[in-house]
């Protein structure tokens, strides 16, 4: 065999096929192009549904369509899981499709609860089958509720979620534990927080609050602007999900991905004002039902085991991503 040819198999055997759900959407579309450059296969499941303009998913894919399968259909359906799996003999599951959001959860919570808890049956289920091994899936703060103790840690207990939304990913976590032990499917669970950047989901505030201010258009305050949240990059979350994706040393393990600071609603306003360099006309409306007071990472546990360690700071993520904004026109 020649050296050529010598190097193209070894290339071949080291080369992984992952399973992204929601690949299109903003975390799985970097995460997407992150496994493609390290020079592995991916196919996306992704149902481009309407909780936002389903043309942004089709366009944070369209660079890399001609280098990846897409499968547009739902987790919920088994039938289309099976197939998906029967087809691709994935090495290895990256679950970040969900139905997101917090609010949202509280006006129709039954979607929640088919898609992120039914929907993860079904992929687990499909990994038990097809003896795919290994199962990242994307949490989120949102499980620790109303926690008192910071920073959060995972092995805080967790005693009180307050949206549908906290209880569908505190339920999806459940059942990768079931599926690690009774099966051997290497799990990892990784809570993230509050992540922005380049494409971020429209709905979420740091886009919202971008566009209107540069529009000159009032923003929407809910409560005095105290409240906290530790706000991830997006670069620093995808660093983390190649660690922990990367990770065998135990079957389950939970890790906490986020910035491990906090900022207030007051002062991410005033970031943003500052990257535009425009003021914001700003509505006070009252707090939200199901919001928490406040989010904040101890990644000591990702930074031991992972060697996580988050990079970019709130300011300057702030800058890259109104740099982003406007250059989209």
């Amino acid at each position: 065999m020649s050296r050529v040819s010598h190097l193209i198999s070894d290339q071949l055997m080291s080369q992984k096929h992952y399973l992204i759900t929601g690949g299109a959407g903003f975390i799985g579309s970097h995460l997407t192009e992150r496994i493609l450059k390290e020079g592995h296969r991916v196919t996306i499941i992704d149902d481009f549904n309407t909780y936002y303009d389903p043309e942004i998913k089709h366009q944070n894919i369209a660079a890399i369509r001609d280098q990846i399968v897409l499968v547009e259909g739902d987790i919920r359906d088994a039938i289309l899981v099976e197939r998906t799996f029967t087809k691709g003999q994935f090495d290895h599951v990256i679950h970040i499709a969900a139905r997101a959001g917090v609010r949202p959860s509280i006006k129709d919570p039954k979607l929640y609860f088919t898609t992120n808890i039914d929907g993860t049956f079904n992929l687990l289920d499909a990994c038990r089958y097809h003896e795919v091994k290994r199962f990242t899936f994307a949490s989120s703060s949102s499980v620790y509720g109303v926690n008192k103790k910071v920073p959060f840690a995972e092995s805080d207990a967790l005693e009180r979620t307050i949206s549908p939304y906290a209880a569908t990913k505190l339920a999806g976590e459940q059942i990768c534990s079931n599926y690690a032990h009774l099966f051997g499917i290497h799990c990892q669970c990784l809570r993230f927080f509050t992540v922005y950047g380049p494409r971020q989901r429209p709905d979420l505030a740091i886009s919202k609050f971008t566009k209107r201010i540069l529009a000159g258009e009032s923003i929407q305050q809910y409560g005095d602007g105290s409240s906290a949240r530790d706000y991830t990059y997006i670069d620093d979350i995808i660093n983390g999900i190649m660690a922990a994706s990367n990770y065998d040393k135990a079957d389950f393990e939970i890790f906490n991905l986020g910035g491990s600071a906090t900022t207030t609603l007051n002062e991410l306003i005033a970031m943003i004002e500052a990257a535009i360099g425009k003021k914001a006309i700003i509505e006070q409306l009252p707090d939200q039902p199901g919001d928490v007071p406040r989010t904040y990472a101890d990644v000591t546990k990702a930074d031991r085991l992972l060697g996580y360690a988050p990079e970019t700071p709130i300011a300057d993520g702030i800058r890259k991503y109104v740099e982003w904004f406007k250059a989209q026109g």
